[in-house]
């Protein structure tokens, strides 16, 4: 069955160094724990789900590597959009045949 995914993406070295992304997402896990929710969104460095052709345009905005936080709840991104300024934006259905696993990662040698 398929999924819509949220996201921001930006450079790594914009959201790992240039922001205070981890404590962010700290944050929001400290919010899930103290409410008993699961967490529902995800770091990834070099998202695979950006090669996919209708995520042609926002791949070409974003500085390489990149990395992404990726959730079922918009809710989650609309907050991290609203911390984190110079971000892309957007969503995709998956599992499809462009965007198989949508949580996997390019490996870098």
């Amino acid at each position: 069955m398929s999924q819509t995914y949220h996201f921001i993406a930006a450079s790594r070295k914009f959201l790992c160094e240039q922001e205070p992304l981890s404590e962010f997402l700290k944050e929001r896990a400290k919010n899930y724990s103290d409410r008993k929710k699961e967490i529902d969104f995800w770091f990834i460095e070099n998202p695979v789900f950006l090669d996919a052709p209708e995520l042609a345009q926002i791949k070409n905005n974003c500085p390489s590597p990149t990395a992404a936080v990726v959730s079922t709840d918009p809710q989650v991104i609309r907050w991290l959009k609203l911390r984190l300024e110079f971000v892309a934006v957007g969503e995709f259905t998956a599992p499809s045949s462009s965007i198989p696993d949508p949580l996997a990662a390019i490996a870098l040698v």
